[in-house]
């Protein structure tokens, strides 16, 4: 259900305690292993982990003023889910995804990019986490960048001319895309990503 909250903090208190927990709990191992790079937000009525304009100013190409979504939780309906772009856009990613749940002996109902359960317990956090941590904020934007030039467009999402079709970003993009991958003082991070 998309929420009309406009912080974090709102959109918890929003929810049944029995959810809250459970979103909670992904929330945390989400927290735990994410990249610097990223900002936690709202975005789509969800619990956003992006890439900040700051980072990636070129932001979402097909709404340049968003930022670029990397993983997001929401309290569905009938269930809780985590939305994992990274998994959803990497074949390799998600096979090493799906290998590592079901070590873990949990029934996983996965879509695209959506990973849903009823309850915290249900989920395999660790996994959650793990595939959180292997995603850098600078190697996220490296494969989105590959992954639209494959498509024949570029960066801003538009088409490329004939013949530049190679699935490397620009240098212009790869100066942008190295930001990412620089730590930041605690003083310097926004306020988005401090929320407790």
């Amino acid at each position: 259900m998309k929420s009309k909250a406009t912080t974090v903090t709102a959109y918890l208190a929003s929810l049944p305690a029995d959810r809250r927990a459970g979103i909670e709990a992904v929330r945390k191992a989400i927290r735990r292993n994410l990249d610097r790079a990223y900002e936690e937000c709202m975005l789509y009525g969800m619990i956003g982990y992006v890439v900040p304009h700051r980072v990636w100013p070129r932001g979402y190409h097909c709404d340049p003023a968003k930022p670029l979504m990397m993983a997001a939780l929401a309290s569905q309906k009938n269930c809780l889910t985590v939305y994992l772009m990274s998994v959803y856009g990497n074949a390799a990613e998600r096979a090493w995804f799906q290998k590592a749940w079901a070590k873990t002996g949990k029934k996983l109902d996965m879509g695209g990019a959506c990973v849903r359960f009823k309850t915290a317990e249900h989920a395999a956090l660790d996994v959650i986490g793990e595939a959180i941590r292997r995603t850098p904020a600078k190697a996220f934007v490296e494969r989105y960048v590959k992954t639209l030039a494959s498509t024949g467009r570029g960066p801003d999402g538009k088409k490329l001319a004939a013949g530049t079709r190679k699935g490397s970003a620009a240098p212009a993009e790869k100066k942008v895309a190295r930001r990412a991958a620089r730590p930041r003082p605690a003083s310097k991070r926004r306020k988005e990503r401090l929320i407790p």
